[in-house]
């Protein structure tokens, strides 16, 4: 007697796996989702419903005139531009200082180099908890303390970290075509700005979208060499909103979407050129 032997189909197993893959990330997608959402809809939510139970996930009406709000009570336009001008000058400095190192690093033979990376790495273990008292004397004995020069001008020497996914990236360029450039007579910062450079750039625009991120959210450093209001940025006035504010999670909320949604449309508009750069990088496929 021989038993049936019932065979599920190699379509049906592939589709139940991608069926299976799907969900997951479709859950994980909403479970990292729910915060910004809750963020929103609490923003155009009235006081006195924020809290209640059941929670009122549509907001009914939508309270638009905290955003209105928020802009009455911040002097927003300062603050973004103060944001902007520390988040769009470090930009400049990597893009012009790691390619440059980056390339000396691996396409330039000089002696030094092999030893000058793994300082350059080891930069990247020392806390910014332990530097920040000797760099905050340090600038406030040049008098540049409540300026923004001391969160922009280190960009220009580069950053530990976007040297190394530069060199990662440079690294993997084909020699042959800078040494015909230089058979044919080019300096090496011709071959840098002309040939590297365009080369380069998935990793560039990938350092681009991580530094103004950073920069833009960041709080230590603005917190520490800013002292005059003037000079503050989104990321302190959103802290002093919070530390002022009495159960005004309305209007927090509202400040809090603002300083989001730039980071937000950025990082959906250059997520395949982060991924690209980050995989070329560290030799992901």
């Amino acid at each position: 007697m021989h038993e049936k032997q019932t065979l599920i189909s190699p379509k049906l197993v592939k589709y139940g796996k991608q069926t299976l893959r799907y969900a997951v990330l479709i859950y994980l997608a909403f479970i990292f989702f729910m915060p910004f959402f809750w963020m929103v809809t609490t923003a155009l939510k009235g006081r006195d419903v924020i809290f209640i139970n059941p929670p009122q996930w549509i907001p009914n009406p939508a309270h638009w005139e905290n955003f209105a709000e928020i802009f009455k009570r911040m002097p927003m336009f300062s603050y973004v531009r103060n944001t902007l001008i520390i988040s769009l000058l470090p930009v400049l400095g990597q893009l012009f200082s790691a390619p440059m190192i980056a390339y000396s690093l691996t396409k330039v033979p000089w002696k030094g180099a092999k030893y000058a990376f793994p300082i350059i790495l080891a930069t990247m273990m020392i806390p910014w908890q332990v530097t920040q008292i000797p760099m905050f004397a340090t600038w406030a004995k040049l008098g540049l303390v409540n300026t923004f020069v001391p969160l922009t001008l280190p960009s220009f020497f580069g950053w530990a970290y976007y040297i190394y996914l530069t060199r990662q990236f440079v690294k993997g360029l084909p020699d042959s075509v800078i040494e015909a450039a230089r058979i044919d007579g080019a300096g090496e910062l011709r071959i840098l700005y002309t040939i590297v450079y365009p080369m380069c750039k998935p990793v560039l625009t990938t350092i681009a979208v991580l530094v103004f991120m950073g920069c833009w959210n960041d709080l230590n450093g603005p917190l520490l060499f800013l002292q005059r209001s003037e000079k503050y940025t989104l990321s302190i006035g959103l802290q002093m909103f919070l530390t002022g504010t009495q159960n005004e999670w309305d209007l927090l909320m509202a400040a809090s979407a603002l300083f989001t949604l730039p980071l937000v449309i950025i990082f959906f508009l250059a997520q395949k050129q982060i991924l690209g750069g980050i995989s070329t990088t560290s030799g992901l496929k």
